[in-house]
């Protein structure tokens, strides 16, 4: 399981598939997140720029990335 540490309150889905290095690219993140290939706590999310904070989770192609603060 990867661990994305906030800087912020929030960070947007297509940023956090980028930096847990799921998506090489914001083109790669955005069109698996339009085919519906990600979900956000156990739902799938079609909004790229869907903020997540502290606590959620992300699956894709079976990798979990979870979101926690500092």
């Amino acid at each position: 399981m990867e661990i994305i540490k906030l800087r912020d309150e929030y960070i947007k889905l297509g940023q956090a598939l980028k930096a847990s290095g799921l998506a090489e690219t914001g083109a790669d993140a955005k069109y698996a997140i339009e085919e519906g290939l990600v979900q956000v706590n156990g739902e799938t999310v079609y909004q790229r720029g869907k903020k997540l904070v502290d606590g959620d989770t992300v699956l894709y192609k079976g990798q979990t990335v979870k979101i926690t603060k500092p």
